[in-house]
């Protein structure tokens, strides 16, 4: 079903003595200040946009600054903003500026293998942070077990569809982009969930299409045209929660929401938000500060010429067939009964979900 899909991620760790927000392609200066950084190399960090999730703008730079200032290491984020030639011109600076490691998240597997051979080149240790780069022959890749953060949402979206008592309900699936990897996985992970429900006749294959970029705008067109199409659609497997939102605003138009069973993944305070509401069915929770902290860790033992120690598992690249050392981490699912355990780990705030129009539904939730 995925044949569209390739790999996005590259994250490649790149010394640099700056650490720069991630929204900001630029980078501004505010080296690290913890500990004595005289004996390590500077990482470099590249991360993709700022609109497929709210992670790439706040949640990373925000964890990986805390890490590697608490190493006392000097690193530099920057964000591409989804411009391929920005992120070769970014990976360009960093190379050219001598860091000593270089992480990615890329926008697409070619541009990451072009910028991953570069550093390679330079004699610059690399790391793929969360996407996969295919055939990138990165050193390392860190980044949660993606086939099961599909399982998951597929799991997730049955028990929603039985406790809807819906009888062969109609499922449509709006998948992330075809340049990502990661929604390769996912898919994988949320059709071998699906795939036998539409072979019994349990359920009925609605609709089924890629989200460019995963791109909410295009998202929202994409599925007000399956609804028009198809007005029997009663679940939607959406594979983050930012296109899990862009179904819920046309089913809302439709007075349906609330209705057809919504998936997502990220848990970003709208996907939280949606659950409380009773218009998404669920998400997916990734600890994000761990991961950034496993990347984190991975790079600073780069930088500083030691050998990890924590990438003990090996992921296959699906187009090379490289085995490549990896740290993969386990997601959650997370539905209402358990929003609140994703304000206690941190990742949001009670404030940022418990506004006043969800006040009363963080309460019923036991968000006090």
């Amino acid at each position: 079903m995925r044949k569209g899909l390739f790999a996005l991620a590259a994250v490649s760790l790149l010394a640099t003595g700056s650490i720069a927000a991630c929204g900001d392609d630029s980078g501004t200066d505010s080296g690290s200040t913890g500990g004595d950084s005289s004996a390590a190399g500077k990482v470099g960090i590249i991360l993709p946009d700022t609109k497929s999730s709210q992670r790439w703008g706040t949640d990373d730079p925000k964890f990986l600054k805390a890490a590697f200032d608490a190493a006392g290491v000097q690193a530099e984020i920057q964000n591409a903003q989804g411009d391929k030639t920005q992120f070769q011109t970014i990976a360009d600076g960093m190379i050219s500026s001598g860091v000593s490691v270089l992480m990615i998240v890329n926008l697409d597997s070619g541009t990451g293998k072009a910028v991953l051979e570069k550093a390679k080149k330079a004699g610059i240790a690399t790391i793929d942070y969360d996407r996969l780069t295919l055939s990138g022959g990165a050193d390392y890749y860190v980044s949660f077990d993606n086939v099961k953060v599909g399982q998951l949402q597929g799991e997730g979206l049955v028990k929603c569809l039985e406790d809807k008592k819906y009888q062969k309900p109609v499922v449509a699936e709006l998948n992330g982009s075809p340049t990502d990897n990661n929604a390769t996985l996912f898919a994988q992970g949320y059709d071998g969930v699906l795939d036998p429900k539409y072979a019994d006749g349990t359920f009925t294959k609605g609709p089924n299409q890629d989200v460019p970029d995963w791109d909410n705008a295009q998202a929202g067109t994409i599925f007000e045209q399956m609804l028009t199409s198809n007005k029997q659609i009663k679940g939607v497997l959406a594979a983050n929660d930012g296109l899990g939102n862009a179904a819920i605003s046309v089913l809302k138009k439709n007075k349906l929401n609330g209705q057809v069973p919504v998936t997502g993944q990220d848990a970003t305070v709208q996907g939280l938000q949606n659950i409380l509401a009773g218009d998404q069915c669920m998400t997916v929770y990734k600890a994000i500060k761990k991961e950034a902290d496993a990347a984190a860790e991975l790079a600073i033992a780069l930088a500083k010429k030691q050998k990890p120690t924590t990438a003990t598992g090996t992921t296959e690249d699906p187009e090379s067939k490289a085995k490549v050392p990896s740290v993969l981490l386990d997601p959650q699912s997370i539905t209402k009964e358990n929003v609140k355990d994703v304000i206690a780990d941190g990742f949001v705030t009670k404030d940022a979900v418990c506004t006043a129009d969800f006040a009363k539904a963080c309460t019923d939730a036991g968000i006090s």
